[in-house]
């Protein structure tokens, strides 16, 4: 058995399709007719643009608007002002198309490479995937195309490009196995969207497999079975069949309203990082978004996204989500989410400086351009603000301030807006929750960010493997802090949430019911599950479960008592 990282769940078995890359390789070379070479480049660009609306198409027809977007997302990098202009100063001086557009897309990698979050080491992917079309066009070579392998097909390549997968017929692909890649990957979300089971990352398995040979994949776990005996293809062919009536008996809850077994309903939101987001959450049978990620309009960007800009994102969310509720965290740098037109500093320890509130009410042009687009979208749909990494109190009041000001500016102008807008913060740093009752006084509503909460309160770096033993959200500290997060807001009389990965762990389910959360924000294709799973708990039982594990002393008995229920 060998080991990646599991990227898309699911239990796919079949024979392997390796797929060998085509050469790209070329002889760099001097021209002289600059003028020439310059057409060349620009009619290749064209023509690898018009083949890329084509993927984009089909990526519509079988994933959605969102995931074509990935692709539109790569004429947007091949169309950059910058790079068109230095690509054509280099043919200028005498370089080939070729080695022009080459150097140009290697510093742009070289730079995305190096950023910390993996957004962003996200984008190096798209550059390699864009310059592998437009240097194919160059070079007169035909790309990789996976539309036509047959039924029970297991796709294996070093790296799946969006553009590779453009090209699958879903149908006919039971599994993918890449050398690369991560779960943040362009791919993987494309094969999630697909219902494909993918494993990535897994060690030189273009080697160590053949082209039709039998393997089995685990998508949830990342596990590989390569050759498969009879005994395993019938244990895992069962567990597929299993895993397939799970999500056939799962759509027997859309539609339901979220509920213990005992009567008390809950909110069962979606997190969401843009507008388009909205429709998935919906599509998936969300209740509302409780966390807007707005870092990623800031992201998408090359430079500060105009008031307007915001504006109207904000508010194509809050249209498309109508009554239900949209709460827009502002402005979340720093960290591991960098954004280089930002031009932060580089940190010793970017976690514990200059991030999140922090940086907002520092900038405070960049602060109230936000917030006055946030303000101005809640015309049109149930929105509230959200303040993240809060730790004291003044950061609350300073940010509520600036809140009114802009209101008040905003009446000044005639500009309509809720004015009873709800202001809430981020309970995901140590010291919120120590002082979560002075901070309950100060805010309308609570969100707890299980993945920072855990990281702070355990000093622990969820992307250090020395200490990944440390990190979880089942570790006695942080279940107690979580309890007094709740606590302390149920005391107040204000409604808690969370939107960390723990809302949506089963384990963690019984234990915030008991707790007394009141909102649960998850990914879209979670909430089924979810709502099943509230669904089977009364107070109760939870009650009887919280108390057990709250008497337990280490992670590793409060996860084994609760995997045995």
């Amino acid at each position: 058995m060998i080991k990646g990282i599991g990227v898309s769940a699911g239990i796919g078995i079949g024979k392997i399709h390796l797929v060998e890359e085509h050469s790209i390789e070329y002889t760099p070379k001097q021209v002289t007719d600059t003028d020439a070479e310059k057409k060349r480049f620009h009619d290749a660009v064209e023509l690898f643009c018009e083949n890329t609306r084509v993927q984009a198409e089909a990526l519509r027809k079988t994933a959605g608007e969102k995931e074509a977007e990935i692709m539109t997302g790569h004429i947007s990098i091949v169309n950059d002002p910058f790079l068109l202009g230095e690509v054509d100063k280099l043919i200028d001086g005498g370089q080939c198309a070729e080695a022009s557009f080459d150097s140009m897309c290697d510093m742009f990698i070289q730079i995305f490479s190096a950023a910390e979050d993996d957004m962003t080491r996200q984008r190096a992917a798209d550059v390699r995937d864009v310059r592998t079309g437009v240097l194919s066009v160059l070079l007169g070579i035909s790309e990789v195309k996976l539309s036509e392998v047959p039924p029970g097909t297991v796709i294996c390549v070093k790296e799946l490009t969006p553009s590779m997968i453009a090209e699958i017929n879903k149908d006919n692909v039971a599994g993918i196995l890449t050398e690369t890649g991560s779960t943040t990957s362009h791919s993987a979300i494309l094969a999630r969207v697909l219902e494909i089971p993918a494993v990535m990352s897994v060690p030189d398995i273009m080697k160590a497999a053949g082209n039709g040979e039998e393997v089995i994949i685990d998508g949830g776990k990342g596990t590989v079975v390569l050759s498969p005996d009879e005994a395993q293809i019938k244990e895992y062919s069962e567990k597929r069949e299993k895993l397939l009536l799970e999500r056939r008996e799962l759509e027997k809850y859309r539609g339901k309203v979220t509920e213990s077994a005992d009567g008390t309903v809950y909110e069962l939101v979606c997190n969401i990082g843009k507008p388009d987001d909205a429709k998935k959450a919906l599509d998936f049978d969300g209740e509302g978004v409780g966390l807007f990620r707005t870092e990623f309009l800031f992201m998408d960007k090359t430079s500060v996204p105009t008031e307007e800009e915001q504006f109207e994102a904000y508010k194509k969310a809050a249209i498309i989500l109508g009554k239900k509720p949209l709460i827009i965290r502002t402005l979340d740098i720093g960290g591991d989410k960098d954004i280089p037109y930002l031009g932060l500093a580089k940190e010793e320890n970017p976690f514990m400086g200059f991030r999140a509130i922090r940086y907002c009410l520092k900038n405070r042009d960049l602060f109230r351009t936000q917030l006055r687009a946030i303000l101005r979208a809640s015309a049109f749909g149930n929105i509230s603000i959200m303040f993240p990494l809060i730790t004291c109190v003044e950061e609350v009041r300073e940010g509520k301030a600036l809140v009114e000001e802009l209101k008040a500016e905003l009446r000044s102008e005639g500009i309509t807006f809720d004015e009873n807008i709800r202001v809430g913060i981020m309970t995901e740093t140590a010291a919120a929750g120590i002082i979560a009752d002075l901070l309950a006084k100060e805010s309308d509503f609570f969100s707890i960010g299980t993945n920072d909460l855990t990281g702070y309160t355990m000093a622990a770096d969820r992307g250090n493997s020395d200490v990944s033993y440390l990190y979880s959200a089942l570790q006695p500290a942080v279940l107690r802090m979580i309890r007094s997060i709740i606590k302390a807001a149920r005391d107040n009389n204000i409604p808690v949430g969370m939107c960390g990965e723990a809302a949506s762990d089963p384990m963690m389910i019984p234990l915030l019911i008991s707790f007394g959360l009141t909102e649960f924000s998850v990914s879209a294709p979670s909430v089924l599950r979810v709502r099943k799973c509230i669904s089977t708990w009364t107070k109760e039982k939870a009650d009887e479960v919280a108390d057990k594990v709250m008497s337990l002393g280490t992670e590793s008995e409060v996860r084994e008592y609760l995997q045995n229920l």
